[in-house]
């Protein structure tokens, strides 16, 4: 029996390291080239101490002798040997193969080698040693892990607080007291006086060790999940919640005009358990200034004086500002637990961004008075003291100037004065558009101006007539103050008008009736006809209710057609038309040679002017002026 045997070199690597859940790691095997250099260092080219001595035994002469015939020997001698003893190796190894492969010479068995014998129950025992091992190290492996993970959320947890306590400090006052850090949420930096103490204490809001599982990821238009706070920011009972201040203008128990003066907090933040700390510290300092501002507007309201009381009970301040009309200001306070369950009342109201500036304005501006002192100082003065009263003893200035100098307006009485402002540009638009609407015959254009003051507005109204807007416009300025309007007629004539909405209807109509005749005197001199007389104020005829009547008188080019014009706010437009005498017996002599006489007018017959075509009224004049116009 022959067997084929193959003899090379062994495939098994060395074993570098064993990890703890048994796995081998192996050393690479070297390269042909590392091999080469790992055998080139191996060699040395110095000579051997045996040498040095035997050269050392020997005369000098005789060295010198065969240093004179010896050849200089090769530094790689030693290699070349050793390659030679190499192939003689392999030539013997070539010849054994050779033999082992002729039959004849040698023949290779293998050696049979006793069984194993079983033992299953010791198998077992192994293997559950085996399990144990590595079940121990994966236990091992995972609570390194988790120690691990703590240790890093306590680190997060700590770097986060200082990280959210340098922001807090970029925009909140803060200081430490002992071992509490404290912060400040008043106004009185700003120069306030109100006796509410806005303190707040920040601590570390501290991770639970057992922490609940957070909920699954959904997608909600609540937005993403609330982050953990790394600051526990606490406020005192008084600051907690949401509080507003409500202004609305009632007429008859109808409301004007409303708005709310607040801080506009997202809904989706109230069903959240965690708010962040810059929107907890932001609703408690709105909280802090609408409480400022009702304490100052009700301590105003009590000492001022005016024709009637003004109301203050309980969280609401009612003042009369026209007869009929009210201003009431509210302070509203809700909690959290009341938005989320629904217990205040649920009806929207709109949002009046202009109010919410005036009321902040008009805090600032006292705010800033009460820190800010006119320059310079007097080093003998008491401070706050206006530069006029410091120069009334130099100047000897009596006590009413004295007293004008001490006057001062009050929040309340600037916030009346808005407020009266506001309630008369409602009514003049009101009454604007409701005569426009009412009056197709002239019209009524208003234009407002979009800059304007808390107290002044203005408004243009530009008075015309379709198709003839070129021809004749009468302007009209009306300035809304506080109490009264001025008006600016066309002519330059200034005329001051009360609150009363009928002055300014009155106005309107006498200004609508004044163009139709100004109107018609324009249109009189495009086509040629002659004005002979007109007048704004008419003393004859019926008295009218409202205002006066105005008229004109025109006549034809030929001088024998004559329109006379009335026109009154409150009756309207009638026209009346005379033709002078055209028949030949009215100088039946031929003696009689002056003719000036021919011309005179008869008398007067009335147009009826619902009758003629026409879009309006300039449209129906210059269609009679065409018919009584000879060609």
């Amino acid at each position: 029996m022959s067997v084929n045997v193959c003899i090379e070199a062994l495939q098994e690597y060395q074993v570098q390291e064993i990890t703890y859940d048994g796995q081998e790691i192996y050393s690479q095997p070297l390269s042909m080239s590392e091999n080469l250099t790992r055998l080139a260092h191996k060699i040395d080219f110095v000579k051997t101490e045996s040498d040095q001595q035997t050269s050392a035994d020997s005369t000098e002469e005789d060295s010198k002798e065969l240093a004179t015939f010896q050849a200089s020997l090769w530094p790689w001698d030693s290699v070349r040997g050793k390659l030679r003893s190499m192939l003689t190796e392999v030539c013997v190894l070539v010849d054994v193969l050779n033999i082992s492969k002729e039959k004849r010479y040698m023949v290779i068995d293998p050696v049979a080698q006793d069984p194993v014998e079983g033992k299953p129950l010791i198998v077992v025992l192994q293997k559950k040693k085996a399990l144990s091992n590595a079940a121990s190290i994966l236990m091992r492996g995972s609570e390194r892990l988790r120690e691990s993970q703590s240790e890093t959320m306590r680190t997060r947890t700590l770097s986060d607080f200082h990280i959210e306590l340098l922001h807090m400090r970029q925009t909140w006052r803060l200081k430490k007291v002992g071992n509490n850090i404290l912060g400040d949420l008043s106004f009185r930096s700003a120069g306030s006086r109100y006796w509410q103490s806005g303190v707040f204490e920040v601590s570390k809001n501290e991770v639970p060790e057992n922490p609940p599982p957070p909920p699954p990821p959904t997608l909600s238009a609540s937005g993403p999940p609330v982050r953990h706070n790394a600051i526990k920011v606490t406020l005192p009972n008084e600051l907690e919640g949401f509080s507003y201040i409500h202004v609305s203008i009632q007429m008859d128990n109808e409301t004007i005009a409303s708005g709310e003066l607040t801080i506009p907090l997202s809904g989706s933040n109230l069903s959240q358990t965690e708010v962040h700390w810059q929107q907890k510290l932001e609703a408690a300092q709105n909280v802090l200034f609408c409480k400022e501002l009702f304490s100052q507007l009700a301590s105003e309201a009590v000492q001022m004086q005016s024709n009637i009381p003004n109301l203050v009970v309980g969280n609401q301040i009612t003042t009369s500002l026209f007869p009929g009309v009210q201003l009431i200001i509210g302070l509203c306070h809700t909690t959290v637990q009341d938005r989320v369950k629904g217990t205040t009342s649920t009806q929207t109201r709109e949002h009046k961004p202009v109010l919410e500036h005036s009321l902040h304005q008009l805090l600032r501006e006292l705010h800033y008075k009460a820190i800010h002192h006119p320059m310079p100082h007097p080093t003998t003065s008491a401070l706050g003291i206006s530069k006029r009263r410091r120069l009334a003893g130099p100047e000897a200035s009596d006590l009413e100037t004295i007293r004008r100098s001490i006057e001062y307006e009050s929040l309340l009485e600037q916030i009346i004065k808005q407020t009266r402002h506001v309630v008369l540009r409602l009514r003049t638009m009101m009454i604007i558009d409701t005569f426009a609407c009412e009056i197709k015959d002239p019209l009524i254009v208003a234009h407002w101006l979009c800059l304007s003051s808390p107290t002044l507005s203005s408004v243009k109204i530009n008075i015309m007539t379709l198709g003839y807007e070129t021809m004749c416009r009468t302007p009209l300025v009306i300035h809304v103050e506080e109490k009264s309007l001025k008006a600016i007629c066309r002519d330059g004539r200034t005329m001051s008008l009360s609150y009363e909405p009928e002055e300014l209807r009155y106005l309107l109509m006498c200004q609508a009736s004044q163009h139709q005749v100004n109107a018609a005197q324009a249109l009189a001199k495009l086509m040629g006809w002659k004005v002979l007389s007109s007048g704004i104020n008419l003393g004859v005829g019926n008295v009218e209710p409202t205002g006066n009547a105005s008229s004109v008188l025109m006549t034809s080019p030929a001088g024998d057609r004559v329109i006379a014009l009335r026109c009154s706010p409150k009756n309207g437009i009638h026209v009346s038309v005379s033709f002078s005498p055209q028949t030949t017996d009215f100088y039946p002599s031929t003696l009689v040679r002056d003719r000036k006489w021919q011309n005179l007018a008869g008398s007067f017959r009335e147009v009826t002017l619902e009758k003629m075509e026409g879009r309006n009224f300039l449209n129906k004049l210059e269609h009679l002026m065409a018919c009584l116009t000879p060609c």
